[in-house]
Formats: structure tokens, C-alpha cells, sequence
């Protein structure tokens, strides 16, 4: 299985990817990473946050675009390089988040391609926003 190549790609492709976030995903991204911040996994201690309830990971959310970029645009055999991201509103453990790509830019010549990033949860609104860095399969 392989991804799109450069010669394959055009300005304004998107892809998207959707997904469910769960309890689970929240404390196995907890255990992966090693970040046990209490605004994810201490309910207790979130009660006194700024969102008064657990939140996920941003990180966890924007891993969400990584599965839109490695499975589905440009797909398999994308090599990531680089990522900006600005994280725009929580994502909650229920939270249904619809991860997006979208082809800004094509550099045939360095085979590089920039994708405007974004997701948002069950309600439209979004979450995360940025831009992807991108080299698609050759």
C-alpha cells in the first residue's frame, strides 16, 4: 500500500479522518507519552481547572491529523516534517473529532507539499488549527 506521490497530489485535495475519543485513548496516550498532568487523567483536580471536567491531550487530538497524512493524503509512506499548530478550543472524553487536510502548496522540485491542518468536534466547532509539512512516497 502507498500514498499519492507528488506527481499525483493537487492544490485543494482534502482527506479527513474521524474518531471518538474515549477514556481509554485519553489514559493510553497518558501512558505513551508519560504526561499524567492532572487536567487529563485527575478529575478531581480538573474540577478546579479552567474547563472544570478532564479534557484529552492536545497532542492526542492532533495526532489525529498524523493518521489523516500517513493513512489517507498524501498516505502511506508520507514522511512528516514539521507541524504548526494552534489549539483553538478542549476536546473532551466523548468528544467525536473530524481531523482534516487540505493541499496548499506543491514543491515538485524538493518533493515537498504543505496541507492547511485543522479539527473540530462533533458541534463544528474547531479545535485545532495549523499546517502540515509534508514528503509524499516517491
Amino acid at each position: 500500500m502507498q500514498g499519492k506521490t507528488i506527481s499525483q497530489l493537487s492544490l485543494g485535495e482534502k482527506a479527513s479522518f474521524q474518531k471518538t475519543i474515549s477514556e481509554s485513548d485519553v489514559y493510553l496516550y497518558a501512558g505513551v507519552t508519560g504526561d499524567f498532568n492532572p487536567a487529563h487523567i485527575n478529575q478531581e483536580a480538573a474540577k478546579t481547572g479552567p474547563f472544570k471536567e478532564r479534557i484529552a491531550h492536545g497532542m492526542l487530538s492532533a495526532g489525529l491529523i498524523s493518521a489523516v497524512l500517513g493513512m489517507y493524503l498524501p498516505g502511506p509512506g508520507t514522511i512528516y516534517l514539521g507541524q504548526e499548530l494552534k489549539f483553538c478550543a478542549p476536546v473532551r472524553i466523548g468528544d467525536t473529532i473530524l481531523a482534516e487536510a487540505e493541499v496548499i502548496e506543491i514543491r515538485a522540485d524538493k518533493n515537498i507539499v504543505r496541507l492547511r491542518t485543522r479539527a473540530v468536534n462533533q458541534e463544528g466547532k474547531t479545535v485545532l488549527e495549523g499546517a502540515a509539512t509534508v514528503m509524499p512516497p516517491k
